[in-house]
């Protein structure tokens, strides 16, 4: 009998136990999903107030992938034709698999020691012009994810740009070609299609080191007439049938239909239809609660509230649905790579001056967009940050980034020149710091974050990544972007790309 009692009195303690810890555990339960419906609702208060819909591409004409000028366009993207020496395409540098980049800190285009091999691995030969065991190309390449949705500026310079007329004649195109700074491009029809025409005028990009006696027009001229037939480059040729099927024209000719107009707005139309916005933070603006974390809520709590509201204030520069300003800014991103022949050591880069020539655009780049900010490292213009946290930790201490910057710990990608990093960035930094010292508005501020919040802020930003380029669906939804083996290889040159 005194067993059994015994035994009763486990079981009725072991039980009593077990409810204890459930009901400890509902109770933390219960306090997440109340500490969740408030963080929504405040986040939501916040989404109304600043009219968002997570949706950027709403209200553009955007072309679909698939249709016939799409089509052609994917075909003049990934042939090496449309470079000088015949051995870089425009996907070379911007692959849809690379978040619409190319995954490096600072790329290769032209006399790569493997073409095909693209994104991280790609090296410029050592038989190449100027070869010194780094990269080329001076600044970080920019995705071309969601390049239609640019309004006002192209390139981290913004030296392809939409301004309105001062004659009040409209909005005016302003590129390279042309006169001056108040002058329209008449070529150029959109930003987009402005955008396509520039990589093959530059001799690290596409043109090469050989073709240094045509202009911009006269190398357009020059891979025109290549397409063509005209001047004999390729042994293979069939890109009338190619045009003819994508302007839908089947009686076109050569002269017709192999124009710089209807090539470069071929590119422009392939590269507008890669509109990736399907994220998780699209679907939670419309409904559904639980498409992000909690964390990730806090994290855009802190995206969106000022610093006076103990925010980081990054909606400040990043604002709207494809959250960018579209603006300026000297952040004193560390200066690695080669430059772009500014300073005392030509290594430096003036941003936005080399365009303006306005003493306060000196140091300062446009404001990228965040979208599919988890697929489009590294960041900055340079590329000298490969971890999101660390381009976080930036903007919120410029000066301690900057005086404590490594190379080796921020960029995996060899040979990249760092000899005149140092001293570079700190001219940057203090072209930042005097301008804060007279009062300047608009101007980057440190922020005190803790490592938490840092961390729910980085939780946020991972949430603004399509799921098509993101991996989290079929990978074939990618493929789209990418010539498939029954499409026409118009001259054999066709870019069949490598990864490591």
């Amino acid at each position: 009998m005194d067993f059994m009692m015994s035994k009763f009195r486990c079981v009725f303690l072991i039980s009593g136990l077990l409810l204890g810890a459930c009901s400890e555990n509902d109770e933390g339960s219960d306090s997440l999903f109340v500490e969740d419906m408030q963080v929504t609702r405040e986040l939501r208060t916040k989404i109304i107030e600043l009219s968002l819909t997570g949706d950027p591409s709403k209200n553009r004409d955007l072309p679909t992938v698939g249709s016939p000028l799409v089509t052609l366009g994917m075909q003049l993207f990934f042939t090496q034709a449309l470079s000088g020496e015949m051995d870089v395409a425009c996907v070379s540098c911007h692959h849809p698999r690379l978040g619409g980049g190319d995954n490096l800190a600072l790329a290769i285009g032209v006399e790569s020691a493997e073409p095909f091999l693209l994104g991280p691995g790609r090296k410029h030969a050592s038989s190449g012009v100027g070869y010194d065991g780094g990269p080329t190309m001076p600044r970080n390449v920019p995705t071309i994810f969601n390049i239609g949705m640019w309004d006002s500026v192209i390139f981290n310079d913004g030296r392809i740009e939409r301004v309105e007329s001062t004659s009040g004649a409209g909005a005016a195109i302003l590129t390279p070609d042309s006169a001056n700074r108040e002058t329209a491009d008449l070529s150029a029809t959109s930003l987009t299609n402005a955008q396509a025409r520039f990589p093959a005028t530059s001799p690290e990009e596409m043109k090469g080191h050989h073709k240094s006696g045509y202009n911009n027009a006269g190398i357009r001229d020059y891979l025109v007439a290549r397409l063509r037939g005209d001047n004999n480059d390729l042994i293979k040729n069939e890109w009338l049938s190619a045009f003819q099927a994508g302007y839908q024209d089947s009686t076109g000719t050569p002269e017709s239909l192999i124009t710089q107009a209807n090539v470069f707005n071929a590119v422009a139309e392939y590269e507008r239809s890669q509109v990736f916005v399907d994220n998780q933070w699209k679907a939670f603006i419309e409904g559904e609660r639980d498409a992000i974390s909690l964390e990730a809520k806090k994290g855009a709590m802190l995206f969106y509230a000022s610093k006076e509201q103990d925010g980081a204030n990054c909606a400040r520069c990043h604002s709207g649905d494809f959250f960018t300003d579209e603006k300026f800014h000297n952040l004193a991103i560390p200066q690695i790579g080669r430059g772009k022949g500014d300073g005392s050591t030509g290594t430096n880069d003036f941003g936005r001056f080399k365009v303006t020539k306005q003493e306060a655009d000196r140091f300062a780049f446009r404001t990228p967009t965040l979208l599919n900010i988890s697929v489009t490292k590294p960041y900055g213009h340079s590329g000298a940050y490969e971890s999101l946290e660390g381009i976080v930790r930036h903007h919120l201490d410029v000066e301690s980034a900057v005086y404590g910057y490594s190379l080796a710990n921020n960029v995996s990608q060899l040979g990249v020149q760092s000899n005149d990093v140092t001293g570079n960035t700190q001219a940057a930094f203090e072209k930042l710091n005097a301008d804060r010292t007279a009062g300047k508005p608009g101007l980057i501020e440190n922020v005190s974050l803790s490592d938490e919040q840092v961390a729910q802020l980085v939780a946020f930003l991972n949430t603004l990544t399509d799921s098509c380029v993101a991996g989290t669906i079929d990978s074939a939804c990618i493929d789209k972007w990418v010539p498939s083996d029954a499409l026409a290889d118009p001259d054999s040159l066709r870019v069949f790309a490598r990864f490591q």
